[in-house]
């Protein structure tokens, strides 16, 4: 009887110690880096703005539809739900993704510096150019003092810091080509934007090259979308011509220009690829990504509204900037997951889960992030959409994990406790 007793406690002890290394290094293995900072826009703002005074608790994202289909109130994302990098991050392994100005940034890993309607050139030079930015917007100059001053915040020494710089992923997140779409709304013909597009890529190598001075190992810069397909740019710079419209009714010469901008940004990190040879530099091909959704949706069943609107008012696209998504003038459809674009300017968590999944495979290998096979799990987050339970399942994983690992140390130290009273009996005994 004692025989099988001390041998049903080994084995119990030795499956908690199994299921124990497999909950830690579950976490560890996903991505060989444990932090992650994110400067850019609204695609990636997951709380920025409206913290932003006075102007953040008056903006549309600050209030319902916003976050309607989860978590059912509105959360600082400009967008009914969750964001492409809520999901990217989870399958990296950040499940939590803290807005800087939400206040906790200090005890989090992974942390959001993007704000909604931020160029990455700063205010100054559109000040020069007499273009108005939202008072709001946050350049990226801005954004990376933001990342500095948090980064010498937690470390001690300048060996310190460099470590935790070398042990995380940055990302630099220019999608929305708000240095592009600013002039253009604003009467600067493309010809004119066209000459100042290679700042906006000297502006982004530049603040990539200081991080990957500072000791980063790791970067992605993505490249715009086709926002000559947005409801805002179709409706503001419409034209008469159909020779103006390509064949997914999108306005040709404006994603010209965006592909113009986005080659020499590639071939930029060509070149800063030559001068780091030690740092990966990912491109993140947002453009094409997002060709592949909007080809998928125009073929499918939902293309009646593949180009307009879910949140808006009026016209073609369902949009207009006097009835913008929140005012008492605007409507919301009765699906959003049957649509691509939320406000007009911003993308359904429909959309962002189909661009994420599309984005994740190049990105995980390049990374080298290990578990990237079983992360395209997230497969399922496609245009449909999701259920609420399924995303907060989604959101409370790392929480479920945690506790798990808690419950087994716990077991796992009750195990050595009984196996050294054990011991000590024994020795009683014999004496």
């Amino acid at each position: 009887m004692g025989y099988t007793s001390s041998s049903s406690l080994k084995t119990i002890c030795l499956v908690v110690f199994v299921v124990l290394v497999g909950s830690v290094s579950s976490q560890s293995t996903v991505c060989p880096f444990d932090f992650l900072y994110h400067m850019g826009d609204g695609v990636f703002d997951n709380g920025n703005a409206i913290a932003i005074h006075p102007f953040g608790p008056r903006l549309p994202a600050a209030s319902l539809p916003y976050g309607i289909t989860f978590p059912g109130k509105p959360t600082g994302r400009w967008c009914d739900g969750l964001l492409d990098i809520d999901v990217g991050a989870t399958a990296m392994g950040f499940p939590v993704l803290t807005p800087y100005l939400g206040g906790n940034a200090s005890s989090s890993n992974a942390i959001i510096f993007a704000v909604a309607g931020s160029p990455v050139l700063d205010r100054r030079f559109f000040m020069e150019i007499g273009v108005r930015i939202p008072p709001y917007a946050q350049s990226l100059g801005i954004q990376m003092s933001w990342f500095k001053r948090h980064i010498h915040s937690i470390c001690t020494t300048k060996e310190d810091c460099a470590d935790k710089v070398a042990d995380s992923l940055f990302l630099f997140g220019d999608v929305e080509a708000n240095d592009i779409t600013f002039p253009l709304l604003q009467g600067k013909s493309i010809q004119e934007v066209r000459k100042y597009a290679k700042a906006v890529t000297r502006a982004l190598i530049s603040a990539a090259r200081e991080v990957i001075g500072m000791g980063a190992t790791r970067v992605i810069l993505p490249g715009n979308v086709p926002i000559g397909c947005y409801p805002f740019i179709l409706t503001e710079l419409s034209s008469k011509r159909p020779a103006d419209y390509d064949s997914l009714g999108c306005l040709q010469k404006v994603n010209d220009l965006i592909v113009y901008k986005n080659n020499d940004l590639q071939n930029s990190i060509a070149n800063l690829r030559i001068e780091f040879p030690n740092t990966t530099i990912f491109y993140a091909n947002f453009y094409d990504a997002f060709q592949t959704l909007l080809q998928e949706v125009t073929s499918g069943p939902n293309k009646s509204v593949a180009l307009k609107s879910c949140c808006g008012a009026g016209g073609k696209y369902n949009y207009d900037s006097s009835r913008f998504c929140g005012s008492r003038k605007a409507s919301l459809c009765s699906d959003p997951n049957q649509y691509i674009y939320w406000d007009g300017i911003h993308l359904t968590q429909a959309a962002n889960d189909r661009l994420s999944v599309i984005l994740q495979v190049g990105a995980f290998e390049a990374l080298n992030c290990t578990r990237a096979q079983t992360m395209t799990s997230v497969d399922y987050l496609r245009i449909k959409g999701m259920k609420n339970d399924v995303l907060e399942e989604l959101n409370d994983s790392w929480t479920v994990r945690k506790l798990g690992i808690s419950i087994s140390l716990t077991i796992l130290i009750a195990c050595l406790v009984v196996k050294k009273v054990r011991e000590n009996c024994r020795e009683m005994k014999r004496k």
